[in-house]
């Protein structure tokens, strides 16, 4: 039996997106404090928009805009990934490969989502 979404919260990719921002948050808490004005914010609005986006286009009703709403999630999960790499080779995290591991799989999510809006 298929139910119908009612609310972005109940999308999986949503799930494992908001809890990726809540590991961030933490994560970022630890940065050198020269350094929590600039990169950490960066790191943080990255986070932030992949479930943004996501709760945007689950709004949408137009399948172009819903598109549109997720591809610009997978560019701000892109950018994240960029900013965790660098933290890794500042020293500003110690292990970066198991937060890596969480945004490949928001990533996944990401794509197969994408995949779904173009076949409707």
């Amino acid at each position: 039996m298929n139910e119908k979404l009612t609310d972005f919260r109940q999308l999986n990719v949503w799930q494992k997106a908001h809890q990726l921002v809540l590991d961030i948050f933490e994560l970022t808490k630890k940065f050198p404090k020269e350094d929590k004005s600039e990169m950490a914010v960066q790191i943080r609005n990255a986070a932030t928009t992949i479930p943004i986006k996501i709760g945007e286009g689950f709004m949408r009703r137009n399948p172009r805009e819903k598109e549109n709403a997720y591809k610009i999630s997978q560019k701000s999960l892109e950018a994240l990934k960029y900013y965790l790499i660098l933290s890794g080779d500042l020293n500003y995290i110690k292990d970066t490969e198991e937060i890596l591991l969480a945004v490949e799989e928001v990533g996944r999510m990401l794509n197969g989502l994408v995949r779904s809006t173009k076949h409707k």
